[in-house]
């Protein structure tokens, strides 16, 4: 009998609750997405490559150790989807750019081992904007697979360069997803999917085997239904690689959840940030409001925050365009960016080498100040909070360069100070297009970012509700 939508839309939690207990089989659940990922995935151009092979194989060891009482632990037996930009031993890994559709890499990513480590079932690669953005682009058709469509309007797009990761995971063909992201490519699909999405503190998650695009700024994670799954998948990903130079200490790298101590709503202080809301429609700001003030309900203190002035957008745009410049260097010279999709990324990488040295290391200084400026700032606050997006999906042939006015502060801050956030959904516009609100936490706080998800989470079902049918 065919698995129905309560189990393919149930969360890690769930699932491995099921898999543990053998009330669910992880071969007949892996078969499931797979026959997803062959109707719905290629109908939103979800996937970039679907490890059919892999997973079947993955899914039989799995069983068979589970039947045998080995239990490797939440995430044993568990489909997933990883981001295109990270390597999977003699698969495709094609950075979602058409000069590279032939690449094979003779390893797997650090993450993709400790997800096989931990009895985890691949189910794919999937889709991203070519080079993750590094080289910028203009319009969502800019990947190799074409623009991901969003589950809830096909005719609008999922945003970022993690587009596949949240449309798996949105339109039920995995419970979670791995992305990435450098400047928003996390938190901006997860808001725009309806979905739960966690940026790691810089340096927690090795980036081994992943696509390098700014080597101080680049940060993996996963996109899952809810906050609590998004712990579960970092607490295996975490942990010190000797492989990454930006990799922390294993003391401060590891992640261990649950934690030690949760605090209880009433002990949560929150910074509601007022510049984060500006510019975009009403509908996006009432939303994070009340689900604020939900928040407030449970005793939780909420006071309005103006977080420091200063040129955190143009100092992360310089350190950002430089690295990628330099990371990208390869394809830049050898001129085979000019097959690339997005007329701006043909362009980008020539004017990214033309960066001045001395505008690089001001950004740095600026950087220093920033991060000083927000360890003060977390004295006062255990998140920041904010719309994750100002706007809702954008339409699929949107020039996005229309949009790019809209205030990041938090954005630009967060990724450019390192600090973890997290997007969970809390609400819909008039059209039924998710809304997200995102908590950001001091660094090495991923646990506070989660914990104040999970208690909104507890008191609503935004989380919960699911595309119509495609």
């Amino acid at each position: 009998m065919p698995l129905g939508d309560d189990i393919l839309f149930a969360s890690v939690r769930d699932l491995s609750e099921k898999l543990r207990k053998r009330e669910l089989s992880p071969v007949e659940l892996t078969d499931a997405y797979l026959e997803r990922a062959d109707s719905t995935g290629a109908a939103i151009n979800a996937y970039a490559t679907v490890t059919r092979d892999l997973a079947r194989a993955q899914a039989k060891k799995a069983e068979q150790e589970i039947s045998a009482g080995f239990w490797r632990g939440p995430l044993h037996g568990m489909p997933y989807a990883a981001k295109d930009l990270l390597a999977v031993r003699w698969y495709p890994t094609t950075w979602g750019a058409a000069p590279l559709r032939a690449q094979k890499l003779a390893y797997d990513a650090t993450v993709i081992q400790k997800l096989t480590d931990a009895g985890a079932v691949l189910l794919g690669k999937s889709a991203m904007v070519e080079l993750a953005g590094g080289l910028g682009y203009r319009f969502p058709s800019a990947s190799a697979t074409g623009a991901a469509k969003n589950p809830w309007n096909p005719s609008r797009w999922t945003c970022g360069s993690s587009s596949g990761s949240a449309a798996i995971v949105s339109a039920g063909l995995a419970p979670f997803a791995i992305g990435s992201e450098t400047w928003g490519s996390i938190l901006c699909p997860s808001s725009h999917c309806g979905v739960s999405g966690l940026r790691p503190t810089y340096g927690r998650v090795s980036r081994h085997g992943a696509m390098a695009l700014s080597y101080t700024l680049d940060k993996i994670g996963p996109l899952a239904r809810t906050a609590e799954d998004c712990a579960l998948v970092l607490q295996v990903l975490a942990g010190h690689d000797p492989a990454d130079e930006g990799s922390l200490p294993q003391g401060e790298a590891q992640f261990v959840w649950p934690p030690h101590e949760k605090p209880s709503p009433s002990r949560l202080r929150i910074g509601w940030v007022t510049q984060q809301g500006k510019g975009g429609p009403p509908a996006v700001e009432a939303a994070c409001r009340a689900a604020l003030e939900l928040l407030r309900k449970q005793g939780a203190s909420v006071e309005p925050v103006a977080i420091p002035d200063g040129a955190w957008v143009p100092a992360t745009t310089v350190i950002l365009y430089a690295e990628a410049g330099s990371a990208l260097r390869p394809l830049i010279r050898s001129g085979q960016v000019g097959e690339l999709v997005d007329p701006a990324a043909k362009l980008g990488g020539y004017l990214y080498e033309t960066i001045p040295a001395a505008d690089f290391e001001t950004a740095q200084r600026v950087r220093l100040v920033a991060q000083k400026k927000m360890d003060v700032l977390f004295q006062r606050f255990d998140v920041l909070a904010g719309p994750s997006v100002g706007e809702p999906a954008w339409a699929l042939d949107q020039n996005l360069d229309t949009v790019a006015d809209l205030p990041d502060p938090l954005g630009a801050l967060g990724n450019l100070c390192g600090l973890p956030a997290i997007s969970v959904p809390c609400g819909f516009t008039a059209d039924k297009l998710p809304i997200g609100i995102q908590f950001v936490g001091r660094a090495l706080d991923d646990a506070a970012c989660v914990t104040t998800a999970m208690h909104l989470q507890a008191a609503t079902d935004w989380h919960k509700r699911r595309p119509p049918a495609l």
